[in-house]
């Protein structure tokens, strides 16, 4: 469902589409506004997907109406005069009614809209998917040799000079040219935390916490004053 608003001065124009809306099952008009600074209240405390926006009004112009919001919602653009068309799509409109506003015209750019919301809510789903989507190895460039390690496999990292030491599990460890702020990159942000100007813990694999250390398996590993708030805030 489109939830939207219509703004004119005009109470006709309103009624209109008002009936024409109410024709479209896709559309839900939440409340239509003769003054645009009571409309402008009302966006800031409510989310709306389309605005039905008349250009020429008492108060302020349409479209910089439009200019004056912050988070800007699709737009339908009507007016009873042509000379704003090509204007009009510089705002990204989705359409530009003239007015009167027959339905089969009223129809079109709805239907527009229509394919440009379900397009934004597509990607928006799709890239929620993808950020959700567990990160189960990464490739560590050790020398010439990229190593794929699994994430799971990952105990701790240890600062060495200009390197970076993976240890993982069966003793087995990869050092690799980076420095901790790198490696930290490289890594899911929910899986793993900065201890230590030299170390960065895989969170799963932490047996025991106090003040100053850590363990993880047979390592002791130092908490600096720094990392340990946000230590213990992940741990509670």
């Amino acid at each position: 469902m489109i939830k939207c608003i219509a703004i004119d001065d005009e109470p006709f124009a309103l009624e209109v589409i008002r009936v024409h809306s109410e024709k479209v099952p896709f559309l839900q008009l939440d409340a239509t506004f003769r003054n645009a600074i009571q409309a402008l209240d009302y966006l800031q405390k409510n989310q709306i997907d389309l605005i039905f926006l008349d250009i020429q009004m008492p108060d302020i112009n349409g479209m910089n109406f439009l200019q004056s919001l912050t988070t800007k919602p699709m737009v339908i653009f009507t007016t009873a005069y042509s000379d704003y068309a090509v204007e009009s799509y510089n705002f990204n409109a989705v359409d530009y009614l003239l007015k009167p506003i027959e339905f089969s015209r009223f129809l079109t750019a709805v239907n527009k809209t229509h394919e440009l919301f379900n397009l934004k809510n597509k990607t928006l789903s799709e890239q929620t998917a993808q950020s959700t989507e567990k990160q189960d190895f990464v490739f560590i460039k050790s020398g010439s040799i990229q190593h794929k390690i699994g994430i799971a496999d990952i105990l701790f990292l240890q600062s060495e000079g200009n390197y970076v030491n993976f240890h993982l599990h069966n003793n087995k460890k990869i050092l690799a040219r980076m420095t901790i702020p790198e490696a930290l990159a490289l890594l899911p942000a929910q899986d793993f935390i900065r201890v230590h100007k030299s170390y960065i813990v895989a969170f799963q694999h932490i047996e025991w916490v106090d003040r100053h250390q850590l363990k993880i398996g047979q390592h002791l590993i130092p908490i600096s004053k720094t990392y340990s708030e946000d230590l213990m805030k992940k741990a509670l």
